[in-house]
């Protein structure tokens, strides 16, 4: 087999015209015998993505729900590594995804016994799923659970010689019944300096860093940890570091309208009010001179004057936990003072450091921590081109700066490279068209398909678009209660905000029922879904399942959008409005259409479901927008 390719390909003969017959071979004859169904619309996606491969171009490949997508980006994805000598990274949209793809009964899986292949496959999980050797050590006393934890390490962390062979460990998955609260107390966080750290040639993160960046086929990893890929990797290269992951030969975002979520994520510095005060208290636990102690007491309380200054003049945006910032003259002394207190204290630590009494790892972390937080309040002061906004979760206050638009990085750092990027979903364009995906990623040039579900949507489905005056939440709730009884259960609930959430289950709370309603925040969202489904006659609320929801069976046979999916009014999308002739046909409308779609396809996720979708609409809507929501609909709805 060459190369471990299960085709030859002669000196005269060329690698796409071989893999494009093995692929008709492996379609037509070798997985029908191996008990897969033969489907057109497949067939159709396996061809148009030897055109991405062949040119090293993006493609948007939008396939219907049961079209198998997965199988047929895999298979370019596995031969064109081999070929190329370097794997193919398959980015999903979130770290519980990236295990279904290697589950036993996984495509993964499947695809090896159906065609005989040995397929390398390895997972590149973030940073917070691993175990901190540094914080274990400090509390391994501090429960029983803790201590078994730590007794249960493998032997050689504990030894000081070379290591002749290691096993790998401490990762999140292997203390699943372990709450997250205590998780917290021994897992990687952010204030932590790895590079640094004594014990990092034992750790479990590194070792497994070093084990997924020997892939021979497939490297498997969230949508973050790639956009954190491209993020540091420079930064990195100069501290001496290797990226996050190694040269690859191509990319699949499966779910990959969500990138762009992914990509503000890993762009923006996010400062926490909370951030300064842990690293300046640890500082104080070590021998420093008393001016310097002055200093951090100071700038403790500048810091905590500019979050409570920042809290008063943020304008609240409704269904957003991204407030606008005004940029108050007051606001932005109190910024000017807390930054000359953090520059003062970078110098005197240059002299704390000279004299040997602060914990080396302690003053390293501080050091680069302060580097970053006054780099993001000097950006904070500057009229630079990108987004600011305040965010307030409970007692937390977090200023986040996003310096530059997503597009632009995107542009430069990403699509400007010449090899495959495929984007798989089965929402990506919007009324036919995929130019809104494009310029939100700073697509210039791309290829794209779309392929509808073989699934009989007219025989299993049934939508409906009650319409009720706006503002009148009573008729509203008094339709979801008749639906939800109707079915017997059975129902999620979809959500735009945690307003309209509070709003549904204050409501619900009225009412008794004979099956149990779950709401969205109340658990691990992972735990509230495994429930659901396992409870035929269950409710779910939910503000955040409109995609990544797979619920085949009769667990779920109603779903009811409580309102059009609207972008929120917040600061990153009033910047990607800004200059725009036509933002609401441009973005709004869009987004809207998008998410709906994603919303609605939730209902239908195998041969035998069915059921009805129940779109509350607001007296008076725009005709045309009405008729552009029957259009993307699966159904005809009159």
């Amino acid at each position: 087999m060459q190369n471990g390719m299960p085709f030859t390909v002669s000196k005269t003969e060329s690698f796409y015209e071989k893999l494009s017959e093995w692929i008709g071979d492996v379609f037509y004859d070798i997985l029908p015998e191996a008990g897969f169904e033969l489907r057109d619309e497949q067939i159709f996606m396996a061809f148009q993505l030897e055109k991405a491969f062949k040119e090293k171009n993006v493609m948007f490949a939008e396939a219907g729900v049961g079209t198998g997508k997965t199988i047929v980006y895999l298979l370019y994805a596995i031969m064109y590594a081999r070929y190329t000598h370097r794997p193919a990274v398959i980015a999903c949209a979130d770290e519980t995804l990236i295990e279904q793809l290697v589950k036993k009964e996984g495509d993964i899986a499947k695809l090896e016994q159906a065609l005989g292949l040995k397929i390398d496959v390895r997972l590149a999980k973030s940073q917070n799923q691993y175990l901190c050797l540094k914080k274990l050590d400090q509390v391994r006393n501090f429960s029983e659970e803790i201590s078994e934890i730590y007794n249960q390490l493998p032997d050689f962390v504990h030894l000081t010689g070379s290591m002749q062979n290691f096993t790998k460990y401490g990762d999140r998955k292997d203390y699943p019944t372990l709450p997250d609260e205590v998780w917290g107390n021994i897992g990687w966080d952010p204030l932590q300096d790895c590079f640094s750290c004594d014990k990092r040639h034992r750790c479990g993160l590194t070792l497994h860093r070093d084990f997924y960046r020997h892939a021979k086929d497939l490297i498997i990893c969230s949508h973050d940890f790639y956009m954190e890929h491209i993020w540091t990797k420079n930064a990195r290269k100069r501290e001496g570091q290797m990226p996050l992951l190694p040269e690859h030969s191509s990319v699949v975002f499966d779910e990959g309208h969500l990138l762009e979520f992914a990509a503000q994520k890993a762009l923006s510095y996010r400062f926490t009010d909370y951030t300064l005060e842990t690293l300046l208290t640890r500082l104080m636990e070590n021998e420093v001179r008393e001016k310097t102690l002055y200093i951090i007491e100071d700038a403790l309380i500048e810091n905590e004057a500019f979050f409570e200054c920042l809290a008063q003049f943020a304008n609240r945006t409704q269904g957003s936990e991204k407030h606008v910032i005004s940029r108050h003259p007051m606001v932005m002394k109190q910024c000017r003072k807390l930054l000359s207190k953090l520059q003062e204290l970078e110098e005197e630590l240059v002299f704390e450091s000279e004299l040997f009494v602060i914990d080396e790892y302690d003053l390293k972390i501080v050091e680069e921590y302060l580097e970053r937080i006054t780099y993001s309040l000097s950006l904070f002061l500057q009229e630079l081109n990108g987004i600011t906004w305040f965010e307030e979760i409970g007692d937390e206050h977090t200023l986040v700066i996003m310096p530059k638009m997503v597009e632009e990085v995107m542009r430069e750092e990403v699509f400007s490279n010449t090899k495959p990027y495929i984007f798989s979903s089965a929402t990506l364009s919007n009324q036919k068209s995929f130019d809104y995906i494009a310029s939100s990623l700073g697509i210039d040039k791309y290829f794209s398909f779309s392929v509808a579900s073989p699934f009989d949507y007219e025989e299993m489905m049934q939508i409906s678009l009650p319409v009720f005056k706006k503002g009148n939440h009573d008729k509203k709730i008094e339709y979801v209660l008749k639906q939800i009884h109707q079915s017997e259960g059975r129902a999620i609930i979809l959500l735009n905000n945690q307003a309209e959430l509070t709003e549904v289950r204050d409501k619900l709370s009225e009412e008794s029922f004979p099956f149990s309603i779950y709401y969205e925040g109340d658990e691990e969202i992972s735990t509230l879904v495994s429930k659901f489904q396992n409870e035929e006659h269950a409710v779910l609320c939910s503000i955040h399942l409109w995609e990544g929801l797979d619920i085949p069976g009769r667990s779920l046979e109603n779903v009811l959008i409580y309102s059009l999916p609207f972008p929120p009014d917040d600061p990153v999308f009033t910047a990607k409005k800004a200059g725009l002739a036509d933002p609401f046909s441009e973005v709004d409308l869009p987004y809207m259409l998008l998410r709906l779609r994603q919303g609605v396809g939730r209902l239908i996720r195998s041969e035998q479901d069915c059921g009805t979708v129940h779109i509350l609409l607001d007296e008076g809507i725009d005709m045309d927008v009405l008729n552009k929501i029957k259009a993307v609909l699966p159904v005809r709805v009159q």
